[in-house]
């Protein structure tokens, strides 16, 4: 007995030593969903980054006229839909939830190749930066979003973060208020799709593909006898899947709220985190919850020691509103509810790309 027990358990660390060998260190983030009882629905994420990266909360209101700088073919649109955004650098949104209570979530993606794009070519373009507030703006739920984005009547463009040597490569993650979920990544130039509200979890590498893989071969493994515990996104995958689904689920705001907020720490990495030879090792810079069931935004910063929220049903999101911004990005501390404390102003530039 004993030797079988120590073959099943010298199996197991094998199999993690090898994981851990082929995943790399690099950007590093994680978003789950929470499904409770009565149709309560959560989605959470971890920013994770390897330079600061100050963090601002937009509201945008419907009616807003857009459109991004990629050259004369440009994609514009009118925002159908009002939002709170999370801008980053304030130059793109990575995060945000609109009013119908769909979330967008942008994670890295290293193995990211989008397609070639020229200014004039018969497709407009749309930079990363927007892409993500391009679904908030026009979309209600994941199916509708997908119906039309598979569509591909669009490209998305991407450069590098400005005043850095990182190239942006991500994919987008979308849930609605039902459960939904789904992530588009472009590999190899072409747009893949991932669509399905099983899919409650994902890290930022490897391809979507690649980690429901992974989920396959952990499920014949129970995570009470063994959970991988590095901070490699193969890692932070597993232990955020069985976490999701061993927390209680249930439909009581606080904790529903409390224990989406525990499988993020749990997934975290630790603020300052380093190992030698790994100059671009991520930490968690932020986190976010989105209570799309009671429209409440939860956000909270390494740098604060706290955790404040927004409930959107107090934010005025009509055509005749004002932008307006909480700011983050200089360690501001707030406390319990602050959607009063929003001031008005011009709403950010997206990065565009210089031709």
């Amino acid at each position: 007995m004993k030797s079988i027990a120590f073959k099943w358990i010298a199996k197991i660390c094998i199999t993690a030593l090898i994981l851990q060998i082929a995943s790399p260190l690099a950007d590093a983030c994680t978003r789950v969903i929470y499904k409770g009882v009565n149709d309560t629905i959560l989605t959470g994420r971890n920013m994770d980054f390897s330079l600061p990266i100050p963090a601002n909360l937009w509201v945008f209101p419907r009616g807003m006229e857009r459109s991004t700088a990629v050259g004369p073919n440009s994609l514009s649109w009118t925002s159908k839909y009002g939002s709170l955004a999370v801008s980053s650098f304030d130059i793109a949104t990575t995060d945000g939830m609109n009013e119908a209570g769909l979330v967008a979530n942008m994670l890295w993606l290293v193995e990211s190749e989008y397609p070639d794009f020229e200014s004039e070519e018969e497709r407009p373009g749309v930079a990363i930066s927007a892409w993500a507030q391009y679904v908030l703006d026009n979309f209600a739920t994941v199916a509708d979003a997908v119906e039309e984005l598979e569509k591909e009547e669009f490209v998305v463009v991407t450069d590098f973060i400005p005043g850095t040597d990182k190239f942006t490569t991500v994919h987008l993650s979308i849930s609605d208020a039902t459960g939904d979920s789904a992530i588009f990544e472009y590999i190899e130039g072409k747009l893949v799709i991932h669509h399905d509200p099983s899919y409650i979890v994902m890290t930022n590498d490897p391809p979507y593909n690649e980690q429901l893989a992974l989920l396959k071969y952990w499920q014949s493994i129970p995570g009470n006898v063994f959970l991988p515990g590095t901070v490699k996104a193969t890692d932070r995958f597993v232990r955020a899947h069985y976490y999701i689904n061993h927390v209680p689920l249930t439909d009581d705001p606080q904790i529903s709220v409390a224990s989406t907020f525990s499988v993020l720490r749990n997934t975290s990495v630790p603020y300052g985190y380093e190992i030698e030879g790994f100059p671009n090792l991520s930490t968690t810079q932020w986190r976010v919850v989105a209570d799309q069931t009671n429209m409440r935004y939860f956000f909270e910063t390494a740098l604060t020691p706290n955790t404040f929220w927004v409930d959107l049903d107090n934010l005025d999101f009509s055509e005749t509103s004002s932008v307006k911004v909480l700011r983050t990005d200089g360690g501001q501390i707030y406390s319990g509810e602050t959607s009063s404390e929003f001031m008005e102003a011009e709403p950010f530039v997206f990065q565009g790309i210089e031709f």
